[in-house]
């Protein structure tokens, strides 16, 4: 049984989230939630790519009492509100329909105040992520440990629980993140030997598309291949909707998500006689909504080609001036260069729902 079975469930809205649940994939508006036509219109777009959870921020009570117009616009994806320093937005949140709470009960004021959202949040039946970042230690904590490290990380999360424990709540996931990768891994390792709950896995503050998805990849996808990790976000400088496909295709490498296309492509050389490059990201571009489980293979010469295709469901190789259209290891027909794209989508499409 691996740490990821083992853990405890809960349910953020009508997806289950540890206990040996499908790894979800999340990611977060960045439209002001007031705005609820923006915020209803980004979350759709985050469910085509493959969001299975959508946090908003919540910095101010327009933002709480927005949550009901969104719930009602977009019932069916689960809800995450984002809250720091202030109770009330908390209760608020509650009240209005969230799925699911994301404080750090230190911070939003006494026991009494902790006490008071546990009580909302059992209520309502509604989880609450505990979610502990190197950049926003305790004092003590780093004093006692020098700088963030893996212990600090979980101490500082031994003690957010227990503020929830001591009020009766025990309905609990975890995030343990910092923008160091060594020590994200290091801190998630440690959390799953010494606590129950499901793990929400990220690397923070990782940067730009290129740098994040590397920093994400290889952070979440140890973790995921060592079984640890419930619901996973790719957080990035960039469109929400590139942190869900990101999420998305580090699950299928891991073996953890069917579904999608696994896209392959050979890199260029200099027997390539065809602009690969540019085919190869506009074949990519066209498939990244499409859910069916589908290999796709752009090739760019004869040599690696056809036995790549041979194993595509679908598939092109190119050529001078032209290329090979593929189907499971036959060859269709030759296509002029510049309709590559265009004929490989039609018999996608001729097939497979986009």
């Amino acid at each position: 049984m691996t740490k990821r079975e083992s853990t405890r469930q809960i349910r953020v809205g009508g997806v289950p989230v540890g206990g040996g649940a499908a790894v979800s994939v999340q990611s977060m508006c960045n439209v002001r939630t007031g705005d609820v036509s923006a915020v209803v219109e980004q979350i759709r777009r985050l469910r085509a790519a493959g969001c299975d959870i959508v946090r908003v921020a919540v910095p101010d009570m327009d933002a709480a009492r927005a949550i009901s117009e969104i719930k009602k616009a977009v019932p069916d994806v689960p809800l995450v509100a984002d809250i720091h320093f202030d109770y009330r937005l908390a209760l608020e949140a509650a009240a209005r329909g969230i799925d699911k709470i994301r404080i750090n009960p230190g911070n939003i004021g006494g026991r009494d105040k902790v006490a008071a959202v546990a009580k909302e949040c059992s209520l309502h039946n509604i989880p609450i992520r505990i979610g502990v970042n190197g950049g926003s230690l305790e004092k003590p904590l780093l004093e006692k440990y020098g700088h963030p490290t893996a212990e600090a990380l979980v101490e500082s999360a031994r003690g957010h629980i227990r503020l929830l424990n001591d009020c009766g709540f025990d309905d609990i996931c975890l995030s343990l993140k910092s923008s160091s990768v060594s020590l994200t891994v290091e801190a998630y390792r440690l959390a799953s030997e010494v606590f129950p709950y499901p793990l929400h896995l990220g690397v923070t503050e990782t940067g730009t598309a290129y740098n994040g998805i590397i920093n994400s990849a290889v952070g979440i996808g140890a973790l995921l291949m060592e079984g640890i990790g419930d619901t996973i976000r790719v957080s990035l400088t960039a469109d929400p909707a590139e942190e869900v496909r990101a999420g998305a295709a580090i699950l299928r490498a891991a073996g953890l998500r069917k579904g999608g296309v696994r896209f392959v492509s050979c890199p260029t050389c200099g027997r390539t006689e065809i602009d690969l490059i540019a085919l190869a990201h506009e074949v990519e571009e066209k498939l990244q909504n499409v859910r069916a489980d589908i290999t796709v293979a752009v090739m760019g010469c004869v040599v690696n080609g056809p036995g790549e295709a041979r194993e595509a469901d679908y598939g092109i190789a190119g050529g001078r001036g032209c290329g090979l259209l593929f189907k499971k290891g036959e060859i269709i027909r030759k296509v002029p260069e510049n309709e590559l794209c265009a004929a490989l989508m039609e018999l996608i499409a001729s097939e497979v729902e986009l």
